[in-house]
């Protein structure tokens, strides 16, 4: 018998989602959620299962209320099928029972694929439920609206979702872009001060690698954003925002199946760190001391000047992150090092680390001088007794 000839094929997908800003997006006098419904289906009423953060509806404890008198108030378009509350953080990443919950919402309730979830939370609880939605049927439509200065700037708006398994952050994942995301700046005020700043470590990350006019629009202002002025905050969102999303489409990698990954600049580091300190570190938090760190190891290699590392530390520090890394005083440093090597796995191939030649320069490493390295992070921490804060 004659060998049969292969087959190939290839195939292009177009995906295209918008990222919408509003204040009080469930006022029954606010039509910007009916509006993206019309936009899919402008026949009959589209069914809905909210997934909602616990410590959301704590800050606003009329929520559930308030979304339920929207739904009915706009029933032609919305029915409504059940809100769950999960715990937020990343705790409801860790705990596979919260997955199992929006799993089986979406079965009990005929959520199909074209239905929607929405989750109403911070990055890691809309990471969780992505995951869900993403899985479910191989996909059902996702509308998320984040409620964190971090998730509204970085974490919600890109097409990322995942959980945490065998002590690896997002080690579970897949890449399905949502259907929409609603940034809404009311929930934002009920955020408690270390919330309100994590998420700009987000801003200064991507400034520092892609645009030094942002740079110095942060460096401005940082004192107002510490001390949370509406204008600052509101316009560090959208252009952070708008640079991730550019990244994605216009940076030919948008499910990262290249080792190049520019906007996990200083996360080999804060992922490590949030596992050490089991999590009670917030992610932006952090990301402040990767970034601190790995701006430090370029100094000390050479790629940028005393003034630039300066500059970043004191960005930081007016808008009020602690820098100091929290080792373990007998085996931190080489417990913060294995992180290097989980960032490889989770790269899939190459190391590449993101440093910087200046402010705005990025520039790729393919290998760390771990004695170097060694000498960073001493500069950069506080020995402790144990891993917390």
């Amino acid at each position: 018998m004659k060998p049969l000839p292969s087959i190939s094929q290839s195939f292009s997908v177009k995906f295209e989602y918008k990222l919408h800003f509003t204040q009080h997006l469930f006022s029954l006098e606010n039509p910007l959620l009916v509006d993206v419904l019309k936009e899919y289906n402008g026949h009959g009423a589209t069914k809905m299962l909210f997934v909602v953060d616990s410590g959301v509806r704590l800050g606003h404890p009329n929520l559930f209320e308030t979304i339920e008198a929207y739904c009915g108030h706009y029933s032609k378009y919305i029915q409504l099928t059940r809100i769950i509350e999960i715990e937020g953080g990343e705790a409801g990443k860790n705990d596979r029972n919260n997955l199992a919950r929006v799993l089986d919402g979406i079965n009990d309730f005929g959520i199909c694929r074209h239905s929607f979830v929405v989750v109403i939370g911070g990055g890691a609880l809309i990471d969780m439920a992505g995951y869900a939605a993403a899985t479910a049927h191989r996909g059902v439509k996702l509308i998320r609206i984040p409620t964190t200065v971090l998730s509204q700037n970085d974490a919600a708006v890109g097409v990322k979702n995942g959980i945490n398994e065998f002590g690896k952050k997002n080690f579970l994942g897949t890449f399905a872009p949502p259907y929409a995301i609603i940034n809404d700046f009311e929930f934002l005020r009920t955020l408690g001060q270390r919330d309100w700043i994590a998420g700009i470590s987000e801003a200064i990350k991507v400034a520092l690698i892609k645009d030094a006019g942002f740079y110095q629009y942060i460096q401005e202002n940082a004192k107002s954003l510490a001390d949370r002025e509406d204008e600052p905050m509101s316009y560090v969102i959208h252009r952070c925002a708008e640079i991730h999303m550019h990244h994605i489409a216009k940076g030919g990698d948008p499910f990262e199946s290249g080792s190049s990954r520019p906007l996990d600049f200083g996360h080999w580091a804060a992922h490590k760190l949030e596992q050490l300190t089991n999590y009670e570190l917030r992610h932006g938090e952090a990301v402040a001391m990767g970034i601190a760190l790995d701006v430090t190891y370029a100094q000390m290699i050479g790629l940028v000047d005393e003034k630039v590392l300066n500059s970043v530390l004191d960005v930081f520090e007016t808008i009020g992150f602690n820098l100091e890394i929290p080792i373990n005083k007998d085996n931190g440093i080489e417990e913060l090092l294995k992180g290097i090597e989980e960032f490889r796995e989770h790269l899939g191939g190459e190391l590449t680390i993101t440093l910087i030649t200046g402010i705005g320069a990025k520039h790729d490493v393919h290998e760390i001088d771990m004695d170097v390295m060694r000498k960073a992070i001493a500069r950069r921490s506080v020995a402790r007794e144990e891993l917390s804060l």
